[in-house]
């Protein structure tokens, strides 16, 4: 639990600070290494090598504890904002690990998105853009260090909604976090970069 892989170190308190520039947000604190709420049903890293030991019974009880209220909570809002006629853009708020496998990641934050939606492709870019007005420093990449294409809950919900729905994964890099809390003036400079793409 201690360790990237428990939980995003800083994501909650980068969530936190985003959440005003949305119009409904949902976030949650089961661990990974419970369920993955951001895999599907059928991603075989949905259980982890300690939840995979349960029994038949008890992951179902854990999926019907954990990931469908909080994804099905997220895929109805949705629902009920194109049923109105609106278009939903839907930011997912993760943080990266700053080396996996021996090898450092060139990245301080990362972009996630479906690159043939051209709606995702100008925003990220329109994001990226107003990211490095804020901080030129800054290194943003595209679909790294995973692709937007990827298992991945905004995934999924691009099946389901083939129009007037965009996601993106928001990736920060957690050399940024100390004691799960990220750096305060990055959280700014997020937050003022999309704000300004908004």
């Amino acid at each position: 639990m201690e360790t990237h892989r428990g939980y995003d170190l800083g994501a909650l308190d980068l969530f936190y600070i985003l959440k005003p520039l949305a119009d409904h947000s949902y976030f949650s604190k089961t661990s990974r290494l419970l369920v993955e709420l951001n895999r599907s049903l059928h991603h075989p890293k949905l259980f982890s090598e300690y939840s995979e030991k349960l029994s038949g019974e008890e992951k179902k009880e854990v999926l019907d504890t954990y990931y469908f209220p909080y994804r099905n909570s997220v895929e109805n809002e949705i629902a009920a904002a194109l049923q109105e006629g609106e278009k939903v853009l839907h930011i997912s708020v993760h943080s990266f690990t700053p080396s996996f496998n021996g090898l450092e990641r060139n990245a301080d934050i990362g972009l996630l998105f479906d690159p043939a939606r051209r709606e995702e492709k100008n925003f990220c870019a329109l994001l990226k853009k107003n990211l490095l007005v804020e901080d030129p420093e800054l290194r943003v990449c595209f679909n790294y260090p995973y692709l937007g294409k990827a298992d991945g809950f905004p995934t999924y919900l691009r099946k389901i909604f083939k129009e007037n729905y965009s996601g993106i994964e928001l990736e920060v890099n957690q050399k940024f976090s100390f004691h799960n809390q990220m750096e305060e003036g990055l959280k700014q400079t997020i937050f003022r970069g999309i704000k300004n793409s908004l």
